[in-house]
């Protein structure tokens, strides 16, 4: 006989506790209760060490190898060839001989008015002089006169300045402290600028030009298109507003603008205002004209030779293109009327345009037939190309006329097991005794028997049958 168990250690399967009292007035039994509800949620396992972490130490690791000197710079670089830019000397400039036609559109065609003096509207400045003559003594200088003040000397020694005789010879502190040195240049570990050429001739092989197969490509699926077929019905064009609306009788709105009364007097009219009581048109007198100095032309001709005539160069550039877009206006096979007022008043002159100056130019135009050979046609090797052995499998079923083998792990290995019905499932666990129940609400069972017959309490068979 042993000690008695509680309910909760006599279950199997975890899903069993004792009813636990909230309160234990009157405490008998001397064994602690240590079952909590931390204890039930999270049961306690076996002794397993927490997982190793895989973040690396944070410790100094030195580096024992030999550290080698090719840099990114030296691996990466590749060396151009260097094409000194040409300058373009700039040729002497040579004036061009003859004389140049000074006259132009403005001087021919501008016909002189005689304009005549523009009288003035503003009123002449009334003057009112006196014949009395004017005093212009001020009231300073009648009222205060100066002082006779003798002027003191001046009590400042007189330093008269002396040029040195002898020379310079003070050295500076750069001087004294400076010591020249020799330039020891440091070593290129630059590369030579030397191209490496290849001897092997270039292999034109891709992948593409390997592995490429050509497919035939299957007919697309053209859908017919659907015949439009109208309706029978006809169209209903009643709307919403023509069904729901009723016209019905309705007053007019009533104006709340006030009437118009005309204010209206039989005096008669004086049109005589306070303007023109009170301001008196005065009599102006013209003003003095100044006569004009005639023009004397100065001696000597005009060179009319600018910088932009001389130097400019013409460039031939595609004309720009309209961004307006395109009127799509209506086009007429009557006559366009042309003539307007200023084509009938005002006549067309007679005149000739100016010819540009151009600057001959001074690359001259290839002349012979243009050689279109280029440097690709000419260096390119064309090579016979060996397409490569495709190692993809062939889309082909093979059809094996055995029976299918369906055996499976899992259908050769598996054990059925015997089920087992935990023994605190029952109200009274068959084998066990009860005993008491203590003040935490546990129930105490004493074991009758030594083993629990498991065979007699669960008339379950030994073997289970399995569907395969």
């Amino acid at each position: 006989m042993g000690r008695p168990r509680c309910l909760c250690e006599i279950c199997t399967c975890g899903r069993h506790r004792c009813l636990h009292k909230p309160t234990r007035i009157y405490d008998n039994g001397q064994q602690p209760c240590l079952t909590t509800e931390y204890v039930e949620k999270y049961p306690k396992y076996s002794n397993i060490s927490p997982p190793w972490s895989f973040k690396p130490k944070q410790e100094y690791q030195v580096h024992h190898g030999k550290m080698e000197g090719i840099t990114t710079f030296k691996s990466d670089y590749l060396p151009y060839s260097i094409v000194k830019q040409h300058f373009q000397v700039q040729e002497e400039y040579k004036p061009k001989t003859g004389e140049i036609e000074l006259g132009t559109t403005y001087q021919k065609d501008y016909n002189a008015h005689k304009i005549e003096p523009v009288t003035l509207v503003r009123p002449l400045e009334r003057k009112r002089t006196t014949g009395g003559k004017l005093d212009t003594i001020p009231t300073y200088q009648d009222d205060y006169r100066s002082w006779e003040v003798q002027r003191r000397e001046a009590t400042k020694a007189v330093h008269i300045y002396h040029p040195p005789t002898e020379k310079f010879g003070n050295s500076t502190t750069f001087q004294d402290d400076f010591v020249p040195r020799e330039l020891n240049p440091r070593q290129s570990f630059k590369p030579p600028c030397i191209a490496k050429i290849s001897d092997v001739p270039f292999d034109a092989a891709t992948s593409h030009r390997t592995s490429y197969i050509a497919h035939q490509l299957e007919p697309k699926f053209i859908r017919p298109k659907e015949e439009y077929r109208p309706s029978n019905q006809p169209f209903v064009d009643l709307t919403t507003h023509r069904n729901d609306f009723k016209g019905l009788p309705g007053e007019l709105a009533k104006s709340c603008k006030p009437e118009i009364a005309k204010v209206g007097s039989n005096a008669r009219f004086n049109g005589v205002t306070e303007f023109q009581d009170r301001f008196q048109p005065w009599l102006v007198s013209l003003p003095e004209v100044r006569k004009i100095r005639e023009y004397v032309p100065p001696p000597g001709s005009i060179d009319f030779n600018s910088t932009s005539h001389l130097d400019y160069i013409k460039h031939e550039i595609s004309p720009a293109f309209p961004i307006r877009p395109v009127s799509n206006r209506r086009r007429t096979n009557a006559p366009f009327q042309g003539s307007t007022t200023t084509k009938e008043d005002f006549k067309a002159w007679g005149t000739c345009r100016q010819e540009i100056i151009k600057k001959q130019q001074e690359i001259p135009k290839p002349m012979g037939k243009f050689y279109d050979l280029t440097t690709f046609k000419s260096h390119y090797i064309p090579h016979q190309i060996t397409p490569t052995q495709s190692f993809k499998p062939v889309h082909a079923i093979a059809l094996n006329s055995g029976p299918f083998q369906d055996a499976t792990m899992y259908h050769t290995e598996y054990t059925p097991k015997k089920l087992e019905i935990c023994p605190a499932n029952y109200p009274s666990p068959p084998g066990y005794v009860y005993v008491n129940t203590d003040s935490h609400g546990h129930k105490f069972f004493r074991q009758c028997t030594p083993e629990f017959s498991k065979s007699e309490s669960n008339p379950i068979p030994k073997e289970i049958a399995v569907v395969s």
